[in-house]
């Protein structure tokens, strides 16, 4: 199936070679995207996951440079973006099944994964259940646990008539469809995730934590999870929000790029919180 206005096309651009379109996704209609380098071989793959309510046209742009050397995917999940609704959608158990039929089915092999907010949510969840599928995490502005000191007042919810317009544009859906779904997301961030810091001391690849300073949770909340993983990095954007990568995209990507080219464990001249880590893996703390 394919909205008529919104054909499965392949282009080539700017050195690289691509496709959108409706894949079907073991019977589920989702919007993909899909972007490679020309005349490259043997490409990594890393896998974009959105925010929550949000798209993979929100913000490729401002990702894609960060990541242009590698195999990319991304897709709108369930409920958002181009992809309609159908049963058990926004849980992120249910999120989390579906980005493991994606990289069992489309990308065919472990990927990179970059989450941003819900996105970042799904990565965690996808290294816990399928390490086999996960060769790097970075979760941008996400949260580990429900209880993070954000809120999600429901009676603040309001939608205008231009998104209501956007989302029929895009999906063919009643949309007073729209609401409800605002509705389970405030519903399910009110309850979810529910992931503990021993959960996440179980991640064993590389993993960068990214996060604006101003950020709708603690701080706190997100040095915890940076210390719980083995393998993790912290980088906090200065002067930002939960929009880092809008509001500081090539700081952002710059950080994000970084990671990517350097996933070996650091080693550093004075070593804190990574003394342990760097005795096992190198018989040494001295300095460098």
């Amino acid at each position: 199936m394919e909205l008529p206005h919104l054909r499965s096309r392949e282009s080539t651009h700017h050195g690289w070679c691509g496709s959108v379109s409706y894949i079907d996704l073991r019977g589920h209609q989702v919007w993909s995207i899909e972007r490679k380098p020309l005349f490259r071989r043997n490409l990594e793959n890393v896998l974009l996951l959105h925010g929550g309510l949000s798209s993979t046209e929100s913000w490729l742009d401002s990702i894609y440079p960060a990541v242009k050397n590698f195999h990319v995917f991304a897709y709108d999940r369930t409920a958002h973006g181009r992809t309609k609704v159908r049963e058990g959608y926004y849980h992120f158990d249910f999120q989390r099944e579906e980005a493991i039929d994606y990289l069992e089915d489309v990308v065919k092999g472990p990927a990179h994964i970059i989450g941003w907010s819900d996105g970042g949510i799904i990565a965690l969840l996808l290294a816990l259940k399928r390490p086999d599928l996960v060769s790097s995490i970075v979760a941008i502005g996400a949260n580990y646990h429900h209880d993070c000191g954000a809120t999600h007042d429901s009676s603040t919810i309001e939608i205008s008539d231009e998104e209501r317009a956007r989302f029929v544009e895009r999906t063919g859906q009643d949309p007073t469809l729209l609401e409800t779904i605002v509705h389970k997301a405030y519903e399910v961030w009110a309850s979810e995730p529910k992931l503990t810091l021993e959960e996440l001391s179980r991640i064993t690849m590389p993993t960068l934590i990214l996060a604006g300073d101003d950020e709708p949770f603690t701080s706190e909340h997100t040095f915890s999870m940076y210390e719980a993983l083995p393998l993790g990095r912290l980088a906090i954007v200065p002067g930002t929000s939960h929009f880092a990568v809008k509001e500081k995209p090539e700081l952002t990507r710059a950080l994000i790029k970084d990671f990517l080219e350097h996933l070996d464990y650091p080693r550093t001249r004075w070593p804190n919180r990574r003394s342990a880590m760097t005795e096992r893996l190198f018989g040494t703390t001295d300095s460098l």
